[in-house]
């Protein structure tokens, strides 16, 4: 028995579906439907793909900007506390060392300064890095290459 006489011809792993990409490139892949037909499906096909797309983006801009927002509310608090921790101990800290050491009330205030000054650096430091793990929307930059893919797919 012959394989054209076997029913359908099937594809690379025995699939019918995949008997269509042995064919010839000018065999019309869906010879039952109109060109308009197929634009209009294809339109609204990629009509459908920009709306889902838009929404990704949507639901993964909230989502990094929950991530910026709480990224900056901890540089907020940080200063916020790095100053009245500033204000407080170094007045109590230059005293400290002005009475204790018997240092020159000037130099007192200019060390604590810099051991100020250290601390800002470092929670700077830190709030900047936590920044710096906000993600720029991963999901629907993929999704988007995926769908260049798929159009181009549909294309040819």
């Amino acid at each position: 028995m012959s394989a054209s006489s076997a029913g359908p011809a099937l594809g690379v792993d025995g699939d019918p579906s995949d008997a269509a990409s042995d064919q010839d490139a000018t065999t019309a892949k869906r010879p039952d439907q109109s060109l308009g037909a197929l634009v209009a499906e294809m339109s609204s096909e990629l009509s459908s793909l920009f709306r889902k797309e838009i929404e990704l983006a949507k639901t993964e801009a909230r989502e990094e900007a929950s991530h910026a927002g709480k990224a900056a509310a901890l540089l907020g608090g940080a200063a916020a506390g790095g100053l009245l921790a500033l204000l407080l101990l170094s007045l109590a800290l230059a005293w400290l060392l002005d009475d204790e050491l018997e240092l020159d009330r000037g130099l007192a205030f200019a060390l604590v300064g810099l051991a100020w000054t250290v601390a800002a650096f470092m929670m700077q430091r830190v709030g900047r890095n936590r920044l710096a793990q906000v993600r720029g929307l991963p999901e629907t930059k993929r999704s988007l290459k995926e769908d260049v893919e798929w159009a181009k797919a549909q294309k040819s």
